[in-house]
This record gives C-alpha cells, sequence and structure tokens, in this order.
C-alpha cells in the first residue's frame, strides 16, 4: 500500500480523501451523537462541542500520521494523541483516547507502543491555528510543524465497513 494522502497537496484534500476512502462525510462532525465499534458493539457518545472539535483534529491526526482507522490503527493514533496532550480536551474526550491508548497497549503492545515513541512533539490540541488555516496548508507543512516525516509515520488499514477495504 502507498502513502494515501498527497504530501504537497493540502490538509483539506487529503482530508477529504480520509472520508472518501472510509465511507464517511463531514458531516458527521455536526451530529448530534458519534458512533464507533467496540469489537462487535456500536457505541455511541454525546457530540459536545469540545468533542467536536476533537474529531475535527483527531481526523487530521490520521491524515497526518497515516494510521488506520481498524481498531489498531485507531489505538495509534490515541496513543500518538496521547502523548502529545489532551489536557485542554476536557475529562470526556480524554478519557476517550486513553481508553484508545490503554486498547492498544493490551492488545496491540509494539504497535501501540511505537505509536507513543513517535507521538513525543507539539499537539494540534493546545496550540490551535484556526481550523480552516490549517486546511488550507500543504500535509507536508502541517507534518513539518508537528514533527512528523513528510511521508508520515505508516501507512494504516481502513475500519471494516470502508470502502477502500473492498477496492484494495
Amino acid at each position: 500500500m502507498t502513502e494515501p494522502y498527497d504530501p504537497d497537496g493540502t490538509v483539506a484534500e487529503a482530508l477529504a480523501r480520509y472520508f472518501e476512502a472510509n465511507g464517511w462525510s463531514p458531516a458527521v462532525y455536526d451530529e448530534p451523537y458519534t458512533e464507533f465499534w467496540l469489537w462487535r458493539f456500536r457505541i455511541r457518545f454525546p457530540n459536545t462541542p469540545r468533542h467536536r472539535l476533537a474529531i475535527r483534529l483527531h481526523d487530521l491526526h490520521h491524515c497526518v500520521t497515516g494510521y488506520g482507522t481498524d481498531f489498531v490503527g485507531e489505538w495509534e493514533v490515541s496513543a500518538w494523541e496521547l502523548r502529545r496532550g489532551v489536557r485542554t480536551l476536557g475529562l470526556y474526550v480524554a478519557s476517550i483516547v486513553c481508553l484508545g491508548a490503554v486498547s492498544g497497549f493490551l492488545l496491540a503492545p509494539r504497535r501501540t507502543l511505537r505509536a507513543w515513541r513517535a507521538g513525543k512533539g507539539p499537539s494540534l490540541f493546545d496550540d490551535l491555528d484556526s481550523y480552516e488555516e490549517l486546511l488550507a496548508l500543504p500535509l507536508r507543512e502541517l507534518r513539518a510543524r508537528l514533527g512528523v516525516p513528510p511521508e508520515g509515520l505508516t501507512v494504516g488499514g481502513f475500519h471494516r465497513d470502508a470502502p477502500a477495504r473492498a477496492m484494495g
């Protein structure tokens, strides 16, 4: 599998590709609840204003790092985010990130530890430019700001219902 996001394209273009490959829409940001799968169970969480911002940044983190949207990829991005700091997100959102990281350390310890180690650096959560300004940046520039190599950290897999999974 090759780099799914063009480092010379904009962050907005990478995010659009992320949504397309996963079969999602940015409309989820404004839904009253967010849903995710925990093994075979679909879990719904209230989508508070702080959670909405965190989801937007979380999705950008997938584009920046390349971590997938399968279980292990979500655990990796959670460990990466946790290492960078989540204190400005509040207890509710920080606990979701912690749950993901702990799950990864228990069920995929090597990959999660590698993501934790790669997570040392600045956080979008603590020093947030305007979200629209972030979207306008070249992906390569956002990766540089966050101390991530131009090609990202990895190329991850997709969640079980992703259209890209059926194509690749």
